[in-house]
């Protein structure tokens, strides 16, 4: 059995995020489904840690529990010296990365999933401006993206980093939900980088079986839904 457990589950974009990052380094690991939905199961997880959000990164040889995608990132890149550093030694490419791993969660990640939420609650309860709102913040993070990455291979530089774990299902859910506009071409051509990836097609592949219950499983390309 391995020390290290991830609490996830497999549709969730938070989830993908980490377990991208645990796949770049060759971390072992179990990974735990957890169904918020079912009471018992809820309150065994918020005994772990009190938000009860997933995921959460469990480490029983160090005794403790380690919340938050980004947190749990650097916590593996610290103690675990395998595989490619996802925080560069450089003190400027660092912040770079910190940056841009905000930048994907905050602006692309999180208006992405206001959209999804949306289309969950009956028609008579949709909030046409609170979408409207985060399809301009995606816009606002498409344009920004596409001038960063018009002069480098990845979202901080010329390495994978933590910004290209947090980009990978951030940009994957929201190019579904809110297509990149025609005019974009850098932003385009990095997600299908990051789609050539063996750690984001692995992650891919084993949420494969549970694309079907994405909201808007009906506009997701057939290349992701086939093989």
């Amino acid at each position: 059995m391995t020390a290290l457990t991830l609490h996830l589950h497999p549709l969730s974009s938070y989830c993908h995020k980490v377990l991208i990052g645990l796949y770049e380094k060759g971390i072992p690991f179990e990974p735990r489904t957890v169904n918020l939905g079912d009471p018992a199961e809820r309150k065994a997880h918020a005994a772990l840690w009190p938000t009860a959000k997933i995921p959460l990164l469990e480490d029983r040889a160090a005794g403790r529990v380690v919340p938050e995608t980004s947190i749990m990132l650097e916590y593996l890149d610290q103690r675990h010296s395998g595989g490619p550093a996802l925080f560069p030694a450089d003190p400027e490419r660092r912040m770079q990365a910190r940056l841009w791993d905000r930048l994907f969660d905050q602006y692309v990640m999180t208006p992405m999933q206001r959209i999804v939420a949306d289309r969950l609650r009956p028609e008579d309860r949709r909030d046409e401006l609170n979408v409207t709102e985060a399809r301009q913040l995606l816009d606002m993070a498409y344009a920004m993206a596409e001038k960063q990455l018009a002069v480098q291979a990845w979202a901080a530089g010329p390495d994978f980093t933590v910004a290209d774990c947090a980009a990978a299902p951030a940009l994957f859910y929201a190019h579904i939900v809110h297509p990149f506009a025609p005019e974009l071409k850098a932003l385009p051509a990095y997600f299908e980088r990051l789609l050539q990836r063996a750690s984001v097609q692995r992650v891919l592949q084993e949420a494969r079986p549970w694309f079907r219950y994405f909201p808007y499983a009906d506009r997701m390309p057939a290349r992701f839904l086939e093989g």
